[in-house]
């Protein structure tokens, strides 16, 4: 049987995917305390690059005081260009596409990881969180400082020989928390308005597209990965993600990504007020205007088939931890070998970090393990 999600796509004029399987951005607390790549992650990414179209790597922090978890990857430093270029090249060995995400924790970054410092956030308004501290409010200094980040992350990926970058302005992080009416109440040029709000990922954007312009010798993408909801109220509600939908593809950003848990979810605040699911919502509002990628429990080929009625490609997370070949297995007609289920037995079949393999088996039906 022919898929859909095997066929090539050219996302861009000078990047053509080999199909529409991407490998979601997923943590792995698996860099050093520096923020240095290791080999179990190059490792763990080499396995699992070899059937996508592109890889979309953990996120990096793009500022030593933005890291909300663990051993996370940073791009903070020209330092860390050696190692993000041992894993570009790691994941374009095999014909993958690299691109690197990138972000900032804000108020979601915790003192632990960053030097005892407190966190900061458009408005010193603290996160819904036991564990979250009350940010310091950012000065119009501080903003600029940080678009600057971005954009100097931007430069450091072109240099470590990645595809693409992906802004992350999903999972309540800090370019969320700009456009969020919970975590921006400012009443200057950067909040209030939704207009304000949007005003500093779009001046990211317009930021990273200039060095791009400025650097890249080859075609590179830039893409803005997003939560469509805020179960915080205020919160951003379906309304506001159309118009920043909209405000994006006017800036011409090369991609959309989706950030749900399911790829036919339904709205987790007004469940009653749509008619669609929120993914397919959002996908015929764009409406072929950009590509946009579906992701959330997509685990069968039906299930990738159906979240392409809405999108032009599909990214999985879960599924290739648990089974690194889950193209190479549909391409060869052999879909009745996919793994289901991670086998504590086999561990050292999977190339899994240390620390991502204890997250796994610590959180109760996370991901399907058995003995």
């Amino acid at each position: 049987m022919t898929y859909t999600f095997l066929t090539p796509y050219t996302i861009k004029e000078g990047i053509t995917l080999r199909n529409r399987v991407i490998m979601a951005p997923m943590t792995t607390s698996s860099s050093t305390a520096e923020g240095e790549v290791t080999e179990e992650e190059l490792i763990y990414y080499l396995v699992r690059s070899s059937g996508p179209g592109a890889v979309i790597t953990a996120c990096a922090y793009i500022s030593s005081e933005g890291q909300a978890f663990p051993n996370g990857m940073s791009i903070a430093r020209d330092g860390h260009t050696d190692g993000l270029s041992k894993l570009a090249k790691v994941i374009k060995l095999q014909g993958a596409k690299a691109i690197l995400q990138i972000y900032h924790g804000g108020r979601m970054s915790q003192r632990q990881y960053n030097g005892g410092r407190q966190p900061i956030s458009p408005s010193p308004i603290r996160a819904e969180r036991k564990w979250a501290d009350t940010p310091k409010e950012l000065t119009d200094g501080g903003i600029n400082i940080l678009i600057h980040q971005f954009g100097a992350a931007v430069r450091r990926a072109i240099e470590a020989g990645f595809d693409g970058v992906e802004l992350h302005g999903a999972n309540t992080y800090l370019i969320q928390q700009f456009f969020s009416p919970h975590s921006n109440q400012r009443t200057d040029k950067w909040g209030g308005s939704i207009e304000k709000r949007l005003t500093f990922p779009l001046e990211v954007v317009r930021h990273c597209q200039s060095i791009i312009k400025e650097h890249a010798q080859n075609t590179f993408l830039l893409g803005y990965r997003f939560s469509p909801e805020e179960m915080e109220t205020p919160g951003i509600r379906l309304e506001d993600t159309l118009y920043l939908v909209d405000a994006l593809i006017n800036q011409q950003i090369d991609y959309l990504h989706l950030s749900v848990n399911y790829y036919y979810q339904p709205s987790l605040v007004g469940f009653r007020k749509y008619k669609h699911q929120i993914p397919h919502t959002i996908g015929k509002h764009i409406n072929d205007r950009v590509p946009l990628i579906s992701v959330g429990s997509i685990k069968t080929p039906a299930d990738a088939e159906k979240a392409l009625d809405y999108s032009q490609l599909i990214a999985l997370g879960k599924q290739l931890i648990i089974d690194p070949k889950w193209v190479q297995k549909i391409e060869n007609n052999s879909e009745e070998t996919i793994q289901t289920s991670l086998i504590k037995s086999q561990r050292s079949t999977y190339y899994i970090p240390d620390p991502l393999w204890n997250t796994l088996v610590s959180i109760p039906n996370w991901i399907p393990i058995r003995e």
